[in-house]
């Protein structure tokens, strides 16, 4: 069964509308879907064959999503994600405050912390340092914001995953391949932060979190809150590095997210001595990816009404003809897609459902799209139709108008690491 390429653009359009207009994801991709394949050709039955299907191919991604669910959840509710922040920034000082910042966040969301709450875990000592150094809101926003970005393309959160599993490769080689990305994205960071010092509203003394010293005693030590994420980088990365410098014994060994995460959460939790709040730990986690995994289940579908229309290869033919670099397509539908739904792994899911088929028609590697699609999607995932414009500005203390200023700032963040990939990886084919 083939579904026409206008049916098909159709119905994502639907879904996108629907997404802005505010109707809850799952049912716009599901609804957007059906009007595809309705549109398209396809009969009632064909209709439901398709959405069962596409919903069926993600269930791969979806077991890895609430496997990292677990880590999540370890690493917000036990205070280790706390601890790493404010190690850092008291550690750099406030001399080095915006960089502080900036790799806090970066740190606890490459750890596999939700970026918005990585925020809100930071915002505190945030504004505790801005109104020491009379840095403005802004500045600190940008340095939470950008930081934060950084640290979402090299996690192994959903986001990732899904870029991962998207293109048929390992987590562990996305995290690697955008690890370059992250890098000048958080230098950026620091550089835009730094200029927007003075600029805006300052801090306040209203703004400002009156600790309890009791809950503040009572959070891990450093070197405990580190077990979970060690864990979980060196068991991820022995079959990588093993591939990467040749070594016979560690290229054998293959560990899937879907067991390490869960097993880093387990022993970093007891190193914490916090064993008895592991099911609390596990119910915090997998509630915060319930809507992830619902995400995805509808972003199957959708990618499968459009995988199975003729709008990948007119993609192809429209591009080629034009002259325009058909790898540009990876990075722009990370941007439209991940802008559109304001939410990162949104436009991950929807991005690489909807095109990776035609990404990899024009002899881009499934590593080069994955790392360029991911990039793309933290470029303007903050736009106010989403959560984390207004849990981040909640976190920060501003206004709507306020927090809308940071938008293009955080956008030149996110930036950097798209073009970072695009030209490491789209055209000069470094992987």
């Amino acid at each position: 069964m083939i579904i026409s390429w206008w049916g098909a653009l159709i119905g994502l359009a639907s879904a996108i509308i629907l997404i802005l207009r505010k109707l809850n994801a799952v049912y716009a991709l599901f609804l957007g879907a059906i009007i595809g394949c309705l549109l398209g050709g396809a009969n009632l039955a064909q209709t439901v064959d398709v959405l069962v299907k596409g919903s069926q191919s993600v269930m791969g991604t979806v077991v890895r999503v609430l496997a990292a669910g677990m880590l999540a959840g370890v690493m917000m509710e036990s205070g280790a994600a706390n601890t790493l922040a404010r190690t850092i920034v008291k550690k750099l000082g406030d001399k080095m405050a915006l960089f502080a910042l900036a790799l806090a966040t970066m740190v606890i969301t490459a750890v596999g912390v939700f970026i918005p709450v990585a925020v809100l875990i930071v915002a505190p000592i945030a504004l505790e340092v801005g109104h020491r150094s009379h840095i403005s809101k802004l500045a600190l926003l940008v340095a939470l914001s950008g930081g934060g970005k950084a640290g979402n393309i090299i996690s192994p959160n959903a986001n990732t995953i899904a870029a991962a599993k998207g293109f048929g490769l390992n987590l562990s080689q996305v995290m690697i391949a955008d690890f370059i990305p992250a890098l000048v994205t958080l230098i950026v960071t620091v550089i835009v932060a730094s200029f927007l010092k003075g600029r805006g509203p300052a801090v306040k003394d209203t703004d400002l979190d009156e600790s309890d010293q009791d809950a503040l005693d009572s959070l891990p030590p450093l070197w405990a809150s580190l077990v979970t994420p060690i864990i979980a980088i060196i068991l991820l990365l022995i079959n990588p590095l093993g591939q990467i410098f040749h070594i016979g014994w560690m290229s054998t060994i293959d560990l899937d997210a879907t067991y390490v995460l869960p097993f880093a959460a387990v022993i970093g939790a007891l190193a914490m001595k916090k064993g008895a709040y592991l099911s609390h730990y596990a119910a915090t986690g997998v509630a915060k990816m319930t809507t992830v995994v619902m995400i995805l289940i509808g972003a199957g579908a959708i990618g499968a009404t459009i995988t199975q229309s003729t709008l990948p290869e007119l993609l192809i033919t429209a591009i080629k003809v034009s002259h325009i670099p058909g790898t540009l397509l990876a990075p722009l539908s990370g941007i439209l897609m991940a802008g559109a739904a304001a939410s990162t792994s949104t436009g991950v899911i929807l991005a690489t459902g909807s095109f990776s088929k035609a990404i990899l028609g024009f002899g881009v590697s499934p590593l080069a799209g994955a790392a360029m699609v991911h990039t793309g999607a933290i470029v303007i995932d903050q736009l106010p139709q989403g959560n984390y414009f207004h849990v981040t500005g909640s976190a920060m203390h501003m206004n709507i108008k306020e927090r809308s200023e940071g938008i293009l700032f955080e956008m030149l963040c996110g930036g950097a690491a798209c073009l970072t990939a695009t030209l490491l990886y789209g055209f000069l084919h470094l992987v």
